[in-house]
């Protein structure tokens, strides 16, 4: 009798044992079974370039190797251009169309040069590495340009009437080519206006007849920037068709205009 009733205390002790292993046992089942499982993720949210230091690094492959992370390529910012200075304006610019300047001397001596800019529709007159007068100009309208480049005076004329345009008066022509580009008194409109010549206002064009000479170097310029090449000298019109090609000079700078030409002109200008 008391063994059976030890056998049967023991067997409620096994059974206390028992149950109570269970729970223990189904837990760990339910843990193994959650390491296991694939994990499943959501979408992960965007991650900007300051934040990537914050990021988590990637898991590692199959093979243990770690992907590598992708670098967002380095975009230098564009560097502006400095915009160009605009050209310092002065007294030549503020000459209205047929305006001048013009230094009365008792004697002209000494090397001249004789600049014209097409852009600006000026031409400057220097004796000495002096500016002696300066003067708005009207040179040839669209299809009919004055061309650029350093010419000669080839013939002076007091009273010259054209032969290509009806007649048509051109007072104190001191011709450039023989093809028809002088420069003489005539009408400025204030816009470039003429078949090719450059026109002078008629005092102006007096003046400077009066003291130039046979040969004397005239240079035109479309502006103060750009060089330009001594052509090849023509032949008159009625001489021998043909001449040999002639090798020209190397490009020669525009001159260096006067820093403030109302310094050396306390004149009114003359229209």
């Amino acid at each position: 009798m008391g063994f059976g009733a030890g056998i049967r205390k023991m067997q409620g002790i096994i059974a206390l044992l028992l149950m109570s292993a269970v729970p223990a046992t189904a837990g760990a089942q339910i843990l193994g079974q959650a390491q296991s499982a694939p994990i499943q993720q959501g979408p992960l949210p965007e991650v900007g370039p300051a934040d990537a230091a914050l990021a988590t690094p990637p898991a590692q492959t199959q093979s243990g190797a770690v992907p590598p992370t992708a670098t967002p390529p380095t975009v230098n910012p564009p560097i502006p251009t400095p915009a160009a200075k605009p050209r310092k304006k002065g007294p030549v610019d503020a000459l209205k169309p047929g305006q001048f300047f013009w230094v009365k001397q008792d004697v002209y001596e000494g090397p001249m040069k004789i600049v014209i800019v097409l852009d600006t529709q000026r031409i400057y007159v220097f004796q000495n590495e002096q500016l002696i007068g300066f003067s708005t100009i009207s040179s040839g309208k669209k299809g009919k340009e004055t061309p650029t480049g350093i010419f000669n005076i080839l013939q002076k004329n007091v009273d010259h009437k054209s032969n290509l345009y009806s007649n048509a008066p051109m007072p104190f022509m001191q011709r450039l080519t023989w093809d028809g580009i002088a420069v003489h008194g005539g009408d400025l409109p204030g816009y470039p206006a003429s078949h090719g010549c450059i026109r002078l206002p008629i005092v102006f064009a007096k003046a400077l007849f009066g003291v130039t000479q046979m040969g004397q170097e005239v240079v035109v310029l479309q502006d103060t920037s750009t060089p330009v090449k001594r052509p090849a000298p023509q032949p008159p019109s009625d001489s021998v068709a043909g001449s040999a090609d002639a090798t020209a000079d190397p490009a020669l700078a525009p001159p260096v205009l006067a820093p403030n030409p109302a310094e050396a002109f306390p004149l009114e200008p003359s229209v």
